[in-house]
C-alpha cells in the first residue's frame, strides 16, 4: 500500500513522518476499509481549489469537417446521438470539457430526427450554423436560428430534427452529466413511441414568456426552471447594445447580461447559468478570478484570452473554458467591431452552495504578465 506524505510546517495542517509503526497501522486500517485523516488532508482540503481542468480551445476550423465526417459514418438512430463531445485533457475520466460540465458538438442533415428521450442531466443547446433546426420540449416546439440558446431542462422530453427543407445543423450540446453522475442521480429513458407530439402553437414559450416588463395574465409557472425554452439572439445582442450605450461595463466581463427565468428572475436551470457578454472594439478585461467552471462560446468576433499567464486566441464559433478558480482577462482584437461570448457555467451551483467566490488581480484589478 502506498502512503501520500505531504508535510507542511503550519499550524492545522498534517505534519507526521512515516515510522514503520505508523505505516504497520495504516495498513491494518486499510484492512477494515478505513484510513487516517492526516495522510490525506492536505490533498482533500486545500488552501484554494486545484482544479483538475486545464484550458483549452476547440477551434471550429479544426473540428467542423470531423463532425461533419460523422454523418457519413453513423445515424442518428444507431448512435441515438450523433455528437462529437469535446474532451478536457485533465477531465477525460469523466468526459467533461470543464469542471463537472460536458460539451459536444451535435450535427444532423435536413429531414433527420433524434429519438425523444429524457435524462436527469439538464442540457443547453446553442445553434452554430444551418438551416431549419427544431427542438420539441414537453410538447412545445421551438424552431432555431444561428446563436439562438435553448433549453432542455432535467426530466423533459425532448427530440432534435431539422426540417426536411432545411440544411446541416451543427449546434453546441452543454451538460451536467458529470455532475449529476457524480451525485449519482443520473437516469435515462428513451419515450415509449420514440416520438411526442406537439400540442402547442410554435415558438409558444418565447412568445408568451419573452416580452420585456410583460408577464402573461393567467399563466403561472410552478416549476423549478425557466419556462422559457428558448432565447433567440436578435434581441439578446440588442439588450447589449442598449446596455453599451448607459454603462462601461464590468471592468472584468465588459457588458454582460445573464439569461434569467422571467418568474423569479434567477438562473435559467437548477445547476446551470448563461450570460453573453460584448467586449466593444479594442477592450481589454482586467483580470480575475472565481469559483465555478466556465465554458465560453465565441459568437461573435475575434480575440484571445489570458488564462493562467497563457494567450489563447479565439474567433467566431471557438469554444474555450476556463477552470475554476484560473486566473482570465479577456481581449477583443478588433478596432471597429464587437465581440460576443456565451457562457455556460456552473454557477447557480455555487451560488446556491454558498461556495461562490471571487478575487481581483492586483489590488485594484490589472493585467497578468504571459508567461
Amino acid at each position: 500500500m502506498k502512503h501520500e506524505n505531504h508535510r507542511e510546517d503550519v499550524a492545522g495542517r498534517a505534519n507526521v513522518e512515516d515510522t514503520p509503526e505508523l505505516l504497520a497501522y495504516y495498513d491494518d486500517l486499510n484492512r477494515f476499509s478505513a484510513g487516517a485523516l492526516w495522510t490525506v488532508a492536505n490533498k482533500i482540503e486545500p488552501w484554494e481549489p486545484q482544479s483538475q481542468s486545464v484550458p483549452v480551445v476547440w477551434r471550429y476550423a479544426d473540428l467542423r469537417d470531423k463532425v461533419l465526417r460523422s454523418v457519413d459514418l453513423v445515424t442518428p438512430e444507431k448512435a441515438g446521438r450523433r455528437v462529437i463531445y469535446l474532451r478536457n485533457p485533465g477531465r477525460a475520466d469523466v468526459a467533461a470539457a470543464v469542471g463537472w460540465l460536458y460539451a459536444g458538438l451535435q450535427v444532423m442533415h435536413p429531414g433527420e430526427v433524434a429519438s425523444a428521450h429524457r435524462h436527469s442531466a439538464s442540457a443547453i443547446r446553442f445553434i452554430m450554423e444551418g438551416a431549419g433546426a427544431y427542438t420539441v420540449v414537453d410538447g412545445h416546439k421551438m424552431t432555431l436560428g444561428a446563436n439562438d440558446f435553448v433549453l432542455t431542462p432535467n426530466g423533459t422530453w425532448h427530440e432534435h430534427g431539422v426540417a426536411a427543407e432545411g440544411s446541416p445543423c451543427i449546434w453546441q450540446d452543454g451538460l451536467d452529466i458529470p455532475f449529476v453522475n457524480a451525485m449519482e442521480a443520473n437516469f435515462y429513458e428513451v419515450h415509449p413511441d420514440l416520438s411526442q407530439a406537439v400540442g402547442y402553437a410554435v415558438d409558444d414559450m418565447t412568445k408568451t414568456w419573452g416580452n420585456p416588463g410583460l408577464t402573461p395574465y393567467g399563466e403561472t409557472w410552478t416549476k423549478r426552471y425557466s419556462p422559457m425554452f428558448k432565447y433567440e439572439w436578435a434581441p439578446t445582442y440588442e439588450a447589449l447594445l442598449k446596455r453599451a450605450q448607459c454603462t462601461d461595463g464590468s471592468p472584468f466581463d465588459g457588458v454582460m447580461m445573464e439569461y434569467v427565468n422571467p418568474v423569479t428572475n434567477g438562473p435559467v436551470m437548477q445547476t446551470m447559468g448563461a450570460s453573453m457578454q460584448m467586449l466593444r472594439p479594442g477592450e481589454h478585461t482586467k483580470a480575475h478570478r472565481h469559483t465555478g467552471s466556465y465554458l465560453y462560446h465565441v459568437a461573435k468576433g475575434r480575440g484571445h484570452s489570458i488564462i493562467n499567464g497563457k494567450r489563447f486566441d479565439w474567433q467566431e464559433r471557438d469554444i474555450f473554458c476556463v477552470p475554476s478558480w484560473a486566473w482570465h482577462e479577456h481581449v477583443n482584437a478588433s478596432a471597429s467591431d464587437d465581440a460576443c461570448l456565451f457562457c455556460l457555467s456552473d454557477i447557480p451551483v455555487m451560488r446556491a452552495l454558498g461556495l461562490y467566490r471571487e478575487q481581483a488581480f492586483g489590488e485594484n484589478g490589472g493585467h497578468q504578465p504571459i508567461l
